[in-house]
């Protein structure tokens, strides 16, 4: 007898359908898993035995094949066991398959029966709705995650006896009588990225193998308050949230570099449900889409160590897997200490930075995985951290120099801002308490938030229908429609590309950074200012 299920294959950051067909006839009593497998989907055959015995159920003494459609398309994982296993019972007459013929299939199987939570399970469920499916079967731990699309019927199913009872028609309506759906969902707790009650926070990475951490609402959130002076700093922030544009900070150890970068999320402009849809899809591939948070609503915060190899900043493998670049897509990237990292390891961004994607080619296919992020990087001006100070710093002009060189000139071409940072003083430090006594405003999150959502919206209505998000984005063909610049600022323009040598990307990166500013400011004509200023921050002085 013959059986197909539905099911799906991660390719990517997208899932294609994949048709598990199960036939079994007379002969040796062999179960052969075939189709363009990894050794992972072929040890599903051990699973699913034992998992049926389990239930009840033993394989008769046939001949089992098994066949993962289509044959050029690699599979791995185990989100296969699942759909092998209803492929088979449909195949020995256990179950009526067409009962599920209109649904896909996904999920994990034990030696005990029960079904386990697997990745890609949101990529996998938008596949099934495009696929022309009506129901989706998943593991009960994916549900909420699945439940995010709207438009398709979600069961979830604890065990494999909770699937063979559905197919039965033996259910007992543990599935929800119908799905939220993303709008809902959203809707439900805040529109356009604002965290649902119990649940605000930003999230962040410790490193590069770290589930993003959420900070619960009754926490402190990080705040620019919390940094005393530093003023051209919070102005850099501003202007790299409003244009999403790359910032470089230098300065001594414990002038604030680090904090100003994790206090960065506080100020980006909110996600549209569609980057939501986006993001999550991402970190359900990578496996680090929380249980309890089905759906990203906060910008990531991913800041890996400087050790991170290659594959991790870029993603690869034998099967390429999401690097940093990728789970900080909509996001912030920050690299703390960008000299200590490899060379090699620091040119690999080029590429994504100019692009805002990364290719990656192997044997099995050609990947392609989104990587728009804001970076933000800090360094020391030297190997010690303090220099100019000659009362502290004993390095060599030789070892500054090396050590400034191991970030190359194209890499340092590609980042908008360098801002550099002086120690903070007594003064400074102590006046949080000045502040309190005289009721003086200073500058926190919140005021620079509303700087930036006021830029954002500007830059929402300009390039609707654009495909454009932020000004970073602008290509060169581009820059002459959407940057209009004064007489003026084009005399600066041109005095800068000849006095500082300036490149054409250099050139171009001024006036996003100057669309900005101007932005920032609420005008429509990039002035002779907001190019001083672009040119001042691009050169670091």
């Amino acid at each position: 007898m013959f059986c197909r299920i539905r099911s799906s294959a991660i390719f990517g950051v997208e899932a294609l359908p994949v048709a598990v067909e199960a036939d079994a006839s007379t002969g040796l009593p062999v179960f052969s898993i075939i189709g363009y497998v990894s050794s992972q989907v072929r040890e599903a055959q051990d699973r699913v035995r034992a998992a049926m015995r389990a239930c009840g159920i033993n394989l008769p003494p046939q001949r089992l094949t098994v066949n993962l459609a289509p044959g050029d398309l690699r599979k791995d994982g185990t989100r296969f066991d699942l759909p092998i296993a209803a492929a088979v019972l449909g195949a020995i007459g256990a179950i009526d398959p067409v009962i599920l013929s209109d649904a896909m299939v996904l999920g994990e199987l034990r030696l005990d029966g029960s079904v386990g939570r697997i990745s890609g399970v949101l990529p996998g469920v938008l596949c099934a709705k495009e696929a022309g499916c009506s129901r989706c079967i998943v593991p009960a731990e994916n549900r909420k995650e699945a439940e995010i699309v709207s438009g398709i019927r979600v069961i979830g199913v604890r065990d494999l006896a909770d699937l063979i009872c559905y197919a039965r028609g033996d259910w007992d309506g543990n599935e929800p009588a119908e799905t939220k759906g993303l709008t809902a969902a959203i809707d439900a707790g805040a529109e356009h990225g604002k965290e649902p009650e119990g649940q605000t926070g930003y999230c962040g990475a410790a490193d590069a193998g770290s589930m993003p951490a959420c900070a619960p609402a009754e926490q402190a959130q990080p705040d620019f308050a919390d940094i005393q002076g530093q003023e051209a700093l919070k102005r850099c922030a501003v202007i790299a949230a409003a244009g999403f544009h790359n910032l470089l900070i230098s300065g001594p150890p414990g002038a604030g570099k680090s904090m100003a970068a994790q206090r960065i999320p506080t100020i980006l402009p909110e996600l549209t449900k569609e980057e939501q849809l986006e993001i999550t899809k991402l970190y359900s591939i990578a496996g680090l889409l929380p249980a309890d948070r089905p759906l990203i609503r906060t910008r990531p915060f991913r800041s890996p160590h400087h050790s991170l190899t290659p594959a991790a900043l870029c993603g690869g493998g034998r099967i390429p897997q999401p690097g940093e670049v990728t789970l900080a897509h909509r996001g912030v990237l920050f690299l703390d200490e960008l000299p200590e990292m490899k060379r090699d390891t620091i040119e690999l961004l080029r590429q994504p930075l100019e692009d805002h994607h990364v290719t990656i080619s192997r044997v099995g296919g050609t990947f392609d995985y989104p990587a728009g992020f804001l970076l933000v990087a800090a360094m020391n001006p030297c190997p010690c951290g303090y220099f100019p100070d000659r009362s502290k710093c004993q390095c060599s002009l030789a070892e500054i120099g090396q050590y400034r060189r191991k970030i190359s000139h194209a890499m340092m071409d590609r980042i908008d801002l360098h801002c550099e940072v002086q120690a903070v003083t007594y003064q400074e430090l102590t006046r949080e308490s000045a502040v309190s006594v005289k009721k003086e405003p200073y500058i926190d999150s919140a005021m620079m938030r509303k700087q930036v959502h006021a830029a954002v919206k500007i830059q929402a209505e300009r390039y609707r229908g654009a495909g454009i998000h932020f000004n970073s984005e602008l290509q060169a063909a581009q820059i002459r429609q959407y940057c209009p610049v004064t007489d003026a600022g084009n005399n600066v323009l041109r005095e800068a590309f000849e006095t500082l040598g300036l490149s054409a990307r250099g050139y171009h990166h001024i006036l996003r950074v100057a669309r900005t500013i101007a932005d920032l400011e609420g005008e429509e004509i990039i002035g002779e200012a907001h190019v001083n200023e672009a040119i001042i921050l691009r050169n670091g002085d």
